[in-house]
């Protein structure tokens, strides 16, 4: 095939008078496509998300662009995601993004098929820039991020590869197909996140060389249609906002305050036991700074822990027994919103005619699985503030969400324009249930029939690295081919002075695509040995001991970061207490493992460890280490080196 010419594509707009500057999404039920969304809008070009069996009729005239979203199903199953045919009729161009790929490919007769090679992670790819505009500027060799367990087997006539996988199996997996006559492409990778270290310009190619348009939609003009939403939905009524401090909240707060009157706005933080080290009282004063003429603060650590709730028509709790993570965000969901409901009543509102703000973002959404944001993505955890009772409230038309079209990065702009101070708009993230899912409770060691199976596979990956390792009998969520896990936590210990940063990152990638039973990896950072097996846990649920213990550590932990003037370059670092005691006594007081989470994200749909050595020096985390291992009833000290995907940023 001849070079493709890029001025013959670009002077071929399917409405030649006028091009339309927007692209239709279609989602197949990918945890991404909100990422997506973030990432064409950020090269200024509007987006509308449609179901992917959307008919074609809709977008026939609003549209310059189609792209199909990745997704958890096989293209090939009984009821698996299809579209529309005909929007490959409608003389514009596509981008059809893993599952999205397949789809395509097999509309037109190609084959997809179960891959010999799944691949779950960061993947080094070959791509071919010279004849394909998609890869347009870019170098042959390209890293991305993978998330499949099928591939297309035989291309599609008029079609043709544009790009492989480098694969240690003895099989190349097709990363890339393109059709450039008809300007259809496809991609088993995922060009959206920020793990695909040149997706960014492969979208820019698709939107601007191959749907020839220019970007016109700023975040300027979103502000204002955000504004204008707030007052049209609010108008003359009232609306309490729940503020926990972080950015995202005190966003929402702000822009209610600006497109309100103030004495509209009625702010609550609820202060649930499970805050960071002093949180209340540095949230409370820095709201201070942004005009809030109401504000409420409740003590209630004594509630949250007695609190039960319904699930399934059974009643689950206290939450003081509890160690299952989704029944403790449904109780922690339930009692947030009756607090906030009696502080409605408390100030004489009427609940019926009275808004609940909330800082949720996209990606809180797609990760609920909530059915408004997408009808097939599979919930990777309930979001606390996303429970029935808000749902219903939801119905009744009385919830601003006003950050629910952004991400954490544009949601810091719009803070910064609103005028918030720097200290709240660069606050780590902090999610709503705090410390309680950050300590991972459980009453006995998860084993499973595979643990020796998997820790000896473990080792053997391990010792072919020089490493050692271990099989933690404790589960972390995890999502894996767009879908949740919970699954093993693995150890490694190594010669720190010897550290090879990438080797072990590598080496962490490649567990959990060999061994499925894990999701995700921890270095040892303290000069513990690790045992052959831990098949025993110090059982572990929430009270204000264990909040408290937790809280200690990971002050420690922060003030350490900030100290050494490493806190502001990580996108979000914490603590997380672990039920595992790998050489319990009885003359002495069980003891709990400590893991430090850093990680380095943009859109936190993805997101990578900070490096050891390059981003965090090696001398400062081993005396950071020394000073934890010497806490009270500290045991393992770990550092949690494994993306987003295949684990998740928080534990639980």
């Amino acid at each position: 095939m001849n070079p493709v010419n890029s001025e013959t594509i670009a002077l071929q707009p399917s409405h030649p008078a006028k091009k339309i500057e927007k692209v239709a999404l279609l989602d197949c039920g990918a945890q991404y496509t909100k990422v997506i969304d973030r990432r064409v809008r950020e090269l200024n070009v509007d987006t509308e998300i449609f179901p992917v069996d959307v008919n074609a009729e809709q977008l026939k005239r609003d549209f310059s662009g189609i792209i199909l979203s990745g997704g958890p199903n096989s293209v090939y199953e009984d009821g698996a995601p299809q579209c529309d045919p005909g929007i490959f009729e409608l003389g514009i161009p596509v981008l059809g993004i893993c599952y999205g790929m397949q789809l395509m490919n097999r509309q037109f007769g190609g084959t997809v098929l179960p891959s010999p090679t799944k691949e779950y992670g960061e993947t080094e790819i070959t791509v071919e820039p010279e004849d394909c505009l998609l890869f347009d500027g870019l170098d042959a060799a390209q890293h991305v991020l993978m998330s499949h367990g099928d591939s297309v087997g035989e291309p599609a006539p008029g079609f043709k590869v544009v790009g492989k996988s480098v694969s240690t199996h003895h099989h190349d997996v097709v990363a890339a197909i393109q059709n450039s006559q008809k300007r259809f492409y496809g991609v088993q990778f995922h060009p959206e996140v920020e793990l695909s270290v040149n997706g960014g310009k492969m979208l820019e190619n698709f939107l601007y060389k191959i749907c020839g348009l220019s970007g016109s939609h700023v975040l300027d003009e979103r502000l204002d249609d955000a504004l204008a939403a707030i007052r049209k939905q609010v108008g003359d009524k009232n609306v309490f906002v729940l503020v926990s401090g972080g950015v995202d909240s005190s966003v929402t707060a702000a822009l209610l305050v600006k497109a309100l009157r103030p004495e509209q706005v009625f702010a609550v933080h609820i202060d649930s036991g499970m805050m960071r080290y002093q949180e209340s009282d540095l949230v409370c004063e820095a709201l201070k700074t942004i005009g809030l003429k109401h504000l409420e603060r409740v003590d209630a650590e004594e509630t949250f822990l007695n609190a039960t709730t319904e699930i399934d028509g059974k009643v689950v709790g206290p939450l003081c027994k509890v160690s299952d993570p989704e029944a403790k965000r449904r109780i922690i969901g339930d009692v947030f919103y009756h607090l906030v409901t009696d502080a409605i009543r408390k100030s004489g509102l009427n609940l019926d005619e009275t808004f609940i703000a909330q800082g949720t973002l996209r990606p809180d959404l797609i990760e609920s699985g909530n059915r408004e944001i997408s009808s097939q993505a599979h919930t990777i955890k309930t979001h606390h503030n996303d429970v029935p009772l808000i749902q219903e409230q939801r119905k009744k038309g009385l919830i601003v969400e006003p950050n629910r079209d952004w991400h954490k990065d544009e949601v810091r702009k719009v803070g910064r324009m609103l005028g918030l101070p720097e200290e709240l708009v660069m606050r780590h993230p902090f999610p709503g249930p705090g410390l309680a899912i950050r300590i991972i409770c459980a009453e006995k060691p998860y084993l499973t029939d595979t643990y020796d199976e998997a820790n000896n596979q473990l080792k053997a990956l391990a010792q072919e690295a020089g490493l050692e390792a271990v099989l933690l009998p404790v589960q972390s969520v995890g999502v894996q081919g767009d879908s949740r896990s919970y699954r093993y936590v693995a150890a490694l210990k190594g010669d720190l002075s010897k550290l090879s940063w990438s080797e072990i990152r590598a080496l962490a990638q490649k567990i959990p695509n060999r061994i499925h039973q894990i999701n995700r990896v921890a270095l040892l950072l303290s000069d513990k040995a690790l045992p052959e097996q831990v098949r025993q846990i110090n059982p572990t649920l929430l009270n204000p001991v264990s909040l408290e213990k937790l809280r200690v550590l990971d002050h420690i932990v922060t003030e350490g970061f900030r100290q050494q003037g490493l806190h502001d370059g990580i996108s979000q670092l914490f603590t997380v207490m672990v039920p595992v005691d790998t050489a319990q006594e009885a003359e002495r007081p069980p003891k709990h493992s400590v893991v430090i989470r850093a990680v380095v994200t943009s859109d936190y749909m993805t997101a990578r460890p900070a490096s050891l050595l390059q981003e965090i020096p090696l001398e400062f985390i081993r005396n950071l280490a020394e000073e934890l291992s010497s806490q009270p009833n500290v045991d393992l000290v770990l550092y949690d080196i494994t993306s987003k995907p295949p684990a998740t940023v928080e534990w639980e």
